[in-house]
């Protein structure tokens, strides 16, 4: 069987590719006899393939030229396979704990095989769902944003490196016009992608569509996510983009990467995590009211930006003297100009992050993709109520995020809002 030109893989045709590859053989020690191999791919754009024999394990994902959640009458494009493995090869080096290792990469194939993270890893996002705390989750996912984050942008890059892996990534932008249309656009304007707990939030969904103010700061974010090559971003890094167990804690599927705001990462993630926090009423049960899980949900938010806040300044101290050329030595050359020039830069990135968090959460309750934290409350009047809250929160959110001094403050608004 042939793999020089692209075709979908089927569970049999992936065992004569993996035989035909040595860097994917090597790893099951090349047995074929007792394989197991299951796809898993429940995610809206690829095919993901579970291999595991007797001598070892990995995953395949490959690429479709098309959403597979929609079918073929939305095309994408099968490159994205190759910022993926771009960018878990440069995050994984740069945060090596905390992203799984790349084994082989085909670009023909659009495809990808890595480690397979073994149970009892499961996606962030269900571990949320079922009430699980992660106490390592909030200094894990602080460590890999502060170095993924830093050692990409002009603060580690000089200006020629920089534009050189920006002009590699604005390849990625179909991925980037997709963000663009159901982040940005879609939300604010009638689409026929666009759903909603119905009939319960056609009032809200309406409102979203009619909000003026709403429709400033979407627009200034807009801008500033297709404008700022900041650093190398992952581009999706919502709480399905995590898998964790009690002591590990891995980010995958950085499909979407491309040189953009940071505040577009760490807001998706926190904004997720804010999402989490106002489903948890829906998962309520007479043993368990989830008010304590609340509370740790509410810990982890103002735990990782500070533990992000601290490491990426300690970074920043660290390497002043070295390579980026976003500040240079001798004119930020005393301890007052550099802490002003920090403050003024975290509080920047603080205000960012939290824009672009309540757009992240807007479109989860009134776009094309929602999330499994509100979507698995079986009763859709009690997912309304939740939902609500949140959309609320996020609009209030978006539209005042300048006013918030710390992360503090954004809490105690989310417990206000309940």
């Amino acid at each position: 069987m042939s793999f020089d030109e692209f075709k979908p893989l089927n569970e049999k045709s992936l065992v004569e590719y993996i035989k035909a590859t040595p860097a994917l053989s090597s790893r099951l020690g090349d047995k074929y006899d007792d394989l197991v191999i299951k796809e898993v791919g429940d995610g809206n754009l690829n095919f993901v393939f579970i291999v595991v024999g007797s001598t070892g394990s990995l995953v395949i994902k490959q690429a479709l030229p098309y959403i597979r959640c929609i079918g073929e009458s939305w095309p994408m494009t099968k490159e994205r396979a190759y910022f993926e493995a771009t960018t878990l090869r440069k995050h994984g080096g740069l945060s090596p704990d905390h992203v799984p290792e790349v084994y082989h990469f085909d670009r023909t194939m659009a495809l990808i095989g890595m480690r397979y993270l073994e149970p009892p890893h499961i996606i962030l996002r269900k571990g949320l769902v079922a009430g699980i705390e992660y106490p390592f989750l909030a200094e894990h996912m602080a460590d890999y944003m502060a170095k993924t984050l830093f050692f990409t942008s002009l603060l580690y890059h000089d200006t020629t490196e920089h534009k050189r892996a920006v002009t590699e990534f604005c390849g990625n932008v179909e991925l980037c016009r997709l963000t663009e249309q159901v982040v940005f656009s879609d939300p604010y304007r009638v689409s026929t992608f666009n759903r909603w707990t119905s009939p319960y939030l056609d009032d809200d969904a309406k409102a979203v569509r009619e909000d003026s103010a709403l429709k400033l700061e979407i627009a200034e974010l807009k801008s500033m996510f297709c404008e700022r090559a900041q650093a190398l971003i992952h581009g999706d890094l919502h709480t399905g983009s995590v898998m964790v167990t009690q002591d590990s804690t891995q980010v995958i599927d950085p499909e979407f990467s491309f040189y953009g705001p940071m505040g577009f990462d760490i807001g998706a993630y926190l904004g997720n995590l804010i999402l989490a926090f106002f489903a948890q009423d829906g998962h309520a049960t007479e043993g368990n009211d989830r008010k304590e899980y609340k509370q740790w949900i509410l810990r982890t938010i103002e735990q990782t930006w500070h533990m992000f806040n601290k490491r990426f300044i300690a970074l920043w101290d660290q390497n002043k003297d070295g390579p980026g050329e976003a500040y240079l030595a001798d004119i930020y050359n005393s301890t007052e100009v550099i802490q002003l020039v920090q403050e003024k830069y975290m509080r920047s990135l603080f205000h960012d992050s939290l824009g672009f968090g309540a757009a992240k959460m807007i479109r989860r309750i009134v776009g094309v993709a929602h999330v499994e934290d509100f979507e698995s409350i079986k009763e859709d009047e009690e997912r309304a109520v939740c939902e609500r809250k949140a959309l609320e929160f996020g609009k209030m959110l978006l539209k005042e995020r300048r006013k918030f001094k710390c992360i503090g403050e954004v809490v105690s608004a989310i417990q206000q809002q309940c």
